[in-house]
């Protein structure tokens, strides 16, 4: 069985495939001093909870967070006595190479967003991932990766008024019921709301007008079924994509190594 792991700057999330669906999914938070020790304990403890015994043979990461990616290699060679593969790497090929300017370094989350999503939609692609940043990935019509646009994430936003407004209090991010708030945190949750759905509405219209086509949007991510239930934004929604692009890169590997 494959262990697929995927650490963000917030979460960091354990998935094992048995080849045809997801056992389980676990999550923790991110921490970079976290041991290979503390993860299988932790990993262990809710394996117990879910009541399965996976024999894992494989593991594979991304990691948007490179202090965390040593004890997830010591994690996965003294548990499991695998050398993972790490989406990046020079020895973890994907489906198909960016496109991007030379010398530029893609983030794996990423990459691993454009396997998963070309997997299941194809090309021609826009995916919006609301994650700590929310990043628009564009997919070319063969499955490359050709670029996209990162802007801060709805929660680093909300905490960036409450941390530089002294007035303004730490608020949780929700769908106003109307547009005009009549209180602070009303106020600040339909700015931010509503001022996500104009820069998802915006950003998507002019990628669309550069590269002259039709293109499929697909939203992933903490925040994205929020936004979903709003004014069509997106053609389909994915809250697995991550980790379905990591068994697509997975697969990858094994049928060409």
């Amino acid at each position: 069985m494959l262990l697929a792991i995927d650490c963000g700057n917030t979460n960091t999330v354990f998935s094992i495939w048995d080849g045809t669906g997801f056992l389980c999914t676990m999550r923790t938070s991110t921490h970079h001093a976290r041991t290979a020790d503390a993860y299988f304990t932790w990993f262990s403890t809710l394996l117990d909870h879910y009541r399965i015994a996976p024999d894992i043979t494989d593991v594979i990461i991304s990691s948007t967070v490179p202090r965390v990616v040593f004890n997830l290699r010591v994690f996965a060679d003294r548990f499991f006595g695998c050398r993972p593969l790490v989406v990046g790497k020079p020895d973890c090929a994907l489906p198909r190479n960016p496109r991007v300017d030379e010398g530029t370094s893609v983030g794996p989350d990423r990459l691993v967003n454009t396997a998963g999503a070309f997997d299941r939609h194809g090309g021609n692609l826009i995916v919006v991932d609301f994650g700590t940043a929310t990043t628009f990935d564009v997919v070319d019509h063969d499955g490359a990766y050709v670029g996209g646009l990162i802007a801060p994430g709805v929660n680093l936003s909300l905490e960036a008024l409450h941390m530089a407004a002294a007035a303004l209090p730490h608020v949780d991010i929700s769908k106003p019921q109307r547009v005009v708030g009549t209180n602070t945190v009303t106020c600040m949750q339909s700015g931010v709301f509503w001022g996500y759905v104009g820069l998802v509405k915006e950003c998507c219209a002019r990628i669309k007008a550069e590269r002259e086509s039709e293109m499929t949007v697909i939203s992933t991510g903490g925040l994205a079924p929020l936004f979903d239930e709003t004014e069509d934004l997106f053609d389909a929604f994915e809250d697995d994509l991550t980790m379905h692009g990591l068994t697509v890169i997975h697969a990858h590997n094994k049928e060409n190594g």
